[in-house]
């Protein structure tokens, strides 16, 4: 017997494979509901149309690339291994989306996709946080400002991994020496901001 989350999971995971599929503008709820095995009038007790699936879709895949993040700054490690845990989540979700459908990955990742922009934005915040609070607990000489500079950085350079996925092993190799270089820049002195 299936509950209302086993019913809700169903149906998403139908969206999922619709979305990658045919892309979200071009799937229908007739769709969804056939993919999930349900009739229409089934499937919108648990949603209201093919936004509220597309968005609710996007915060469970968001919820779940952050719950790895947070496990990665809790797993004992350098401040590297933190860091590339953190953003190997980032980046995990985008090769995901990428992996399941090449044609629709820049549709369904797109951060200016109106269902879903302020979901992108609170899960962008809470990995800056992540990276802020591993770098500033590591490195507290650094002071918070300096922590957040480098965490929109590392952010800025994991989007640029994003970018171009057509390798799968590349952005994930290339992350990790990245993320190294940055961590080795740390334990070198800045120069002095008033001589510059």
């Amino acid at each position: 017997m299936f509950d209302d989350e086993d019913r809700l999971d169903q149906i998403l995971n139908a969206a999922y494979a619709c979305f990658t599929r045919h892309g979200v503008r071009r799937s229908t709820m007739d769709d969804i509901a056939r993919e999930a095995g349900m009739s229409r009038p089934a499937v919108y007790q648990y949603v209201r149309n093919k936004q509220d699936a597309f968005r609710r879709l996007a915060a469970r895949l968001l919820d779940a690339a952050l719950a790895d993040a947070r496990a990665a700054t809790a797993t004992p490690g350098d401040l590297t291994e933190q860091l590339t845990g953190v953003l190997e989540a980032k980046l995990g979700l985008a090769a995901r989306l990428w992996h399941d459908s090449p044609a629709h990955a820049a549709e369904l990742l797109g951060v200016e996709t109106r269902q879903s922009a302020d979901l992108v934005e609170g899960y962008n915040d809470a990995m800056r946080d992540l990276l802020v609070s591993a770098i500033a607990t590591a490195r507290p000489d650094l002071g918070k400002a300096d922590a957040g500079e480098v965490a929109e950085l590392l952010l800025a350079f994991t989007r640029g991994l994003e970018a171009d996925l057509t390798d799968p092993e590349a952005p994930a190799r290339r992350l990790r020496h990245g993320v190294a270089l940055f961590v080795t820049g740390l334990d070198h002195p800045q120069p002095d901001k008033e001589a510059s």
